[in-house]
């Protein structure tokens, strides 16, 4: 059985892409997203004639959202999932990271029910802020921001079901109130909620294993095979032809969603996809394995892709990553694109 052929059809990069933004997330459960613009390009490289500016419209309709449901870690969700997602998955994260705020963050439980009185209040009928301007509410009130405690405090208020990211407002993401900017979806009960979450992760990520869930999940060992369990049958999963070649972004799914990578990539070159300091980078995939890194610049009407390959690529191949480069200037409406190694 071939692994990375497999995941290429489970990941909808085998010419099996979804017809939507919103159906290629749902189909997903959630597709990491702390980089922006690369996570625009994870659902686009998976959705059928997108565009960047169509993701982003998926955004603004409401139907994807951008918020903390596992890990820690920013995701885009479908709309109807994100309730239950962050009811499933938030607490475990909130309870895990509390002592650290408190040690290394001086932020104690009454500081954190300040900051969230006075992000409410500015959020409150509909109001979207950015990241800067709710920094500066909080730093009148004298709540000090600097040095990521900001961005600690807005995690934990998306972690508690306050708050997630909206539209962008030009270049800036901007936050809202949850309950305002999504209405409450129908409840589930937490096995209900184990089943789907295992039923998504296998089907959008598999052949993979329980290591692979409980990493992508944060799940305990029990509870990701109590949740498999749950599930029932899962399809089965076809084969990708060869022949493909793709360019996807950083923290892309294809990578970060296993514990075990090594079916993608040997362990001495995974160290130049993931070189430390918290940056995973851009790769290039070539019948399911990963021969490179990869670098944008974009220029006026076109896109410059600076690969860095593990290997010597055959003229097929790189061929094969011109016209995914093509493809992706276009994603970013772009007249053209210039691969160069």
């Amino acid at each position: 059985m071939s692994i990375p052929l497999r995941r290429l059809h489970t990941q909808l990069l085998a010419d099996n892409p979804a017809s939507t933004p919103h159906i290629t997330v749902t189909h997903f459960g959630a597709i990491q997203a702390q980089d922006y613009l690369g996570a625009l390009w994870a659902v686009g490289v998976r959705t059928n004639a997108a565009t960047e500016e169509a993701v982003e419209h998926a955004i603004t309709e409401r139907k994807i959202i951008r918020c903390w449901p596992m890990r820690g870690t920013l995701h885009f969700v479908a709309a109807e999932d994100v309730h239950w997602m962050l009811e499933l998955l938030a607490p475990r994260v909130l309870k895990r990271h509390r002592p650290r705020l408190e040690r290394e963050f001086d932020l104690d439980p009454r500081t954190l029910r300040r900051a969230r009185t006075l992000v409410e209040r500015a959020l409150l009928g509909g109001n979207s802020l950015t990241r800067p301007e709710i920094y500066a509410i909080l730093e009148k009130a004298r709540i000090a921001t600097g040095a990521s405690r900001g961005l600690h405090i807005l995690s934990v208020l998306a972690h508690e079901r306050v708050i997630c990211f909206g539209a962008r407002r030009g270049k800036q993401p901007t936050v809202v109130l949850l309950d305002e900017w999504l209405p409450a979806s129908k409840p589930r009960s937490r096995e209900e909620s184990l089943a789907e979450l295992a039923r998504r992760y296998f089907t959008s990520h598999g052949p993979a294993t329980i290591a692979d869930f409980t990493w992508w999940s944060g799940l305990t060992v029990k509870e990701a095979n109590e949740g498999l369990a749950l599930a029932g049958s899962l399809p089965e999963f076809e084969p990708a032809a060869k022949g493909t070649a793709h360019l996807l972004p950083p923290f892309d799914e294809y990578t970060v969603a296993y514990k075990d990578r090594d079916a993608l990539i040997d362990r001495e070159l995974a160290k130049r996809v993931n070189a430390g300091g918290g940056m995973i980078n851009a790769i290039a995939v070539v019948n399911g394995l990963v021969v490179g890194t990869w670098k944008r610049t974009l220029h006026d009407k076109s896109v410059e892709i600076r690969l860095a390959p593990f290997r010597t690529l055959t003229a097929r191949e790189t061929r094969a990553l011109e016209r995914e480069a093509t493809r992706y200037a276009k994603f970013l409406g772009k007249e053209n694109a210039v691969l160069k190694p």
